[in-house]
C-alpha cells in the first residue's frame, strides 16, 4: 500500500449537459411533484435521452456535525455531538451593477437591500458584498455593521460612458446596429443628427462621423458588457468555494450582451456545476417606454427614431439577467417598485427546482452554440424556466477529470453521503496562543471496501480529500491524499478489523473552523461525505 499527498486543484471539464428548471403554476408557486417522463428536452430542436434527474428543495436539513476536545500527542481522537452554534449553512452575496445603474436607481436599490439586510438575514447566513466594477467588496461575514457600511460607499462608476450628452449621442445598442449589423435606418438617424448637431451641409463627412461614434459606443459598451461578466464570473467561482446553499443577488438594470453569449454561457455552466443560484432584481423598478426628455433634441425625425431604438434597447436589456435567473434555477424580479419586496423573493433559493442531464446524441467537438428547450407533459396552467442554449465542448472529459470534478463538487457541498464505510474524528494541538494544529482522521472500514483480484493483489484507489473552512465560510485549505491499494490477500485480512486510518494536519489559529471529508474509490467509484466543526479557543 502506498500514498502520497497533494494540494487539492480542481478544474471543470463540461461532457454532461445538466438543466436546472424550474415549474411554477398559475399562482407562480414552484412545484416538486413531477417525474422524470413529465419532461421532455430538446437540443437544437432533437429530443434528448435525459440520463439524470433530481428534484432539489431549498433548504434542506443539514446533520449535526462532530466537534473536537483538546488533546495531547497521546490520547485518541475523539467527538462529541454537538457543534459551534451558528455555523454557517447559507450564503447569499449580493452583487450591485453599479457599472450600467443610473444613480437615483442606485439610491432606492441600495436602501431597499439595507432594510433587506438588516430584517432578513439569519445567524446562519453569510453576506459577501460585491460590484461589478470591482469598487467595493465585502468578504462573507456576519457582520451586519460591516455590510450596511460597504452598501454605503456603493456609487455609480460608469467606466467608458461619458456623463455629458454627445454629439451624435450614438447608444451602444444603436451602435451595434451600425458598426455590427449594418443597419441603413440607425446610420441615417445618427446622420440626421450629426449634421444637425454640429452644423454639418456635408452628407458624406456627417455620416463618415456617424460610423465613428457607433464604433466608439460599441467599444465602450462591449467593454462595460466585458468587465460585469467578468465580475459576475468571478462571484460565481468566489461562491463555489462556500460549503453550504449559494445564491447570487444580481441587483441590475440590465445590459445587452450582442456579442458576449459565450461569456454568458460559461457564467451558466459554472453556476451550475458549482450549486450557485443566479436571483436578479431590475434595478430601475417599474420604468416605461417613455423618452428621455433630459437629452436635447437636434432634429425632429432623429429623435423619433432613437426613442424607438431606447425603447427596443430598453426592453433587451433585462435579457441577461432573465437568461442567468432561468438557466441556474433561479428567480427574476423586473417591473416593480416594491424594491424591498423583491430583494426577500430573490434572497432565497425556489422551493423546488429540478436538474435535468443529457449527454448530447452525435454531438460535434466543435465549440458550436446549441439551443435547448424543456416541455411538460402535462402543461395545462404549467410554466417551466430552463437555461436557452449551451456551447459544445472541444474534447471530451476523461475519468481522471470525470472524478476530480466530482471530489470537487461534494468538497464544497454541505451534503453527507455514506457510500463508503469511513468515520470522521478530528483533534487539536494548541502549540503557542496564537497558533494550534488541527488533525482531520479519516478511518476507513475496510470490510465493506472493494477490491479487484490482479496478479494475486486485491486493488483499489482510495482519494480522501481534508477541507478546512472558517466560521464565515472562507475556504482555509485542502489537502489530498492518494491510497493506492495493492494487497495480499492475508493483509486483507487483518486489517478487515482495524481497518486503515488516514490523518491530515492543518495549522491554523485559534477559532471555529468546518470540516469537510470526501472520500472516492476507484473500483466502484463511490463516494462518502461528511461534515464536522472545531473549536479551538
Amino acid at each position: 500500500m502506498t500514498a502520497h499527498d497533494e494540494p487539492a486543484m480542481f478544474k471543470s471539464r463540461v461532457n454532461l449537459v445538466l438543466v436546472p428548471v424550474v415549474v411554477r403554476d398559475k399562482q407562480g408557486r414552484t412545484l416538486g411533484n413531477l417525474r422524470l417522463e413529465d419532461f421532455q428536452l430538446f437540443d437544437k430542436g432533437k429530443p434528448q435521452v435525459i440520463s439524470q434527474f433530481s428534484l432539489e428543495k431549498a433548504g434542506k436539513a443539514v446533520k449535526a456535525a462532530p466537534t473536537s476536545k483538546p488533546a495531547t500527542k497521546d490520547d485518541a481522537a475523539e467527538k462529541t455531538p454537538s457543534a459551534p452554534g451558528d455555523m454557517p449553512e447559507r450564503f447569499v452575496a449580493y452583487l450591485f451593477d453599479d457599472v450600467h445603474v443610473a444613480w437615483a436607481d442606485l439610491e432606492r436599490v441600495k436602501q431597499a437591500a439595507g432594510r433587506h439586510m438588516a430584517s432578513t438575514l439569519q445567524p446562519t447566513d453569510r453576506a459577501a458584498i460585491y460590484t461589478t466594477s470591482g469598487h467595493v467588496a465585502i468578504e462573507f461575514a456576519d457582520d451586519r455593521d460591516k455590510l450596511q457600511a460597504a452598501l454605503a460607499r456603493i456609487q455609480p462608476k460608469p467606466l467608458a460612458r461619458s456623463q455629458m450628452q454627445e454629439c451624435p449621442d450614438v447608444s451602444y445598442y444603436m451602435g451595434d446596429l451600425i458598426y455590427n449589423k449594418n443597419d441603413d435606418k440607425a446610420l441615417q438617424s445618427a446622420t440626421i443628427e450629426t449634421m444637425a448637431c454640429l452644423l454639418l451641409d456635408s452628407l458624406p463627412m456627417a455620416r463618415s462621423l456617424a460610423q465613428a461614434a457607433a464604433q466608439e459606443a460599441v467599444t465602450a459598451g462591449e467593454h462595460e458588457t466585458h468587465v460585469a461578466l467578468a465580475e459576475i464570473r468571478g462571484v460565481v467561482r468566489r461562491m463555489a468555494a462556500m460549503p453550504g446553499q449559494r445564491i447570487v443577488i444580481l441587483a441590475s438594470p440590465g445590459f445587452i450582451t450582442p456579442n458576449a453569449h459565450t461569456e454568458v454561457t460559461d457564467i451558466l455552466d459554472r453556476a451550475i456545476r458549482a450549486s450557485v443560484i443566479i436571483n436578479a432584481l431590475d434595478a430601475r423598478g417599474l420604468y416605461t417606454d417613455t423618452p428621455d426628455i433630459s437629452k436635447f433634441s437636434y432634429d425632429a425625425n432623429a429623435t423619433l427614431n432613437k426613442a424607438q431604438y431606447d425603447r427596443d434597447a430598453a426592453r433587451m436589456q433585462s435579457d441577461v439577467l432573465a437568461e442567468l435567473a432561468a438557466g441556474t434555477g433561479g428567480t427574476f424580479v423586473e417591473n416593480s417598485n416594491d424594491l424591498e419586496g423583491g430583494f426577500r423573493r430573490v434572497a432565497a433559493a425556489p422551493e423546488y427546482f429540478y436538474i435535468l442531464g443529457f449527454s448530447p446524441q452525435n454531438l460535434k467537438l466543435d465549440g458550436s452554440y446549441h439551443s435547448l428547450k424543456v416541455t411538460l407533459k402535462p402543461a395545462a396552467g404549467l410554466t417551466a424556466s430552463a437555461r436557452r442554449g449551451y456551447f459544445a465542448p472541444q474534447h471530451l472529459e476523461d475519468a481522471a477529470e470525470t472524478a476530480k470534478r466530482e471530489i470537487e463538487e461534494a468538497l464544497f457541498s454541505r451534503e453527507e453521503m455514506s457510500e463508503i464505510p469511513v468515520d470522521l474524528r478530528t483533534q487539536f494541538f494548541k502549540t503557542s496562543d496564537d497558533a494550534a494544529t488541527l488533525v482531520i482522521l479519516a478511518h476507513l472500514d475496510m470490510k465493506d471496501v472493494l477490491l479487484r483480484k490482479e496478479e494475486g493483489r486485491n486493488r483499489n484507489v482510495i482519494t480522501v480529500v481534508s477541507g478546512v473552512f472558517d466560521r464565515n465560510g472562507n475556504f482555509i485549505g485542502s489537502v489530498t491524499k492518494t491510497l493506492e491499494l495493492r494487497l495480499k490477500d492475508e493483509t486483507v485480512a487483518r486489517l478487515a478489523g482495524p481497518g486503515i486510518s488516514i490523518k491530515t494536519n492543518f495549522d491554523v489559529k485559534p477559532g471555529t473552523y468546518a470540516i469537510r471529508l470526501v472520500v472516492r474509490d476507484a473500483e466502484g467509484q463511490l463516494m462518502s461525505a461528511q461534515n464536522g466543526a472545531v473549536e479551538i479557543p
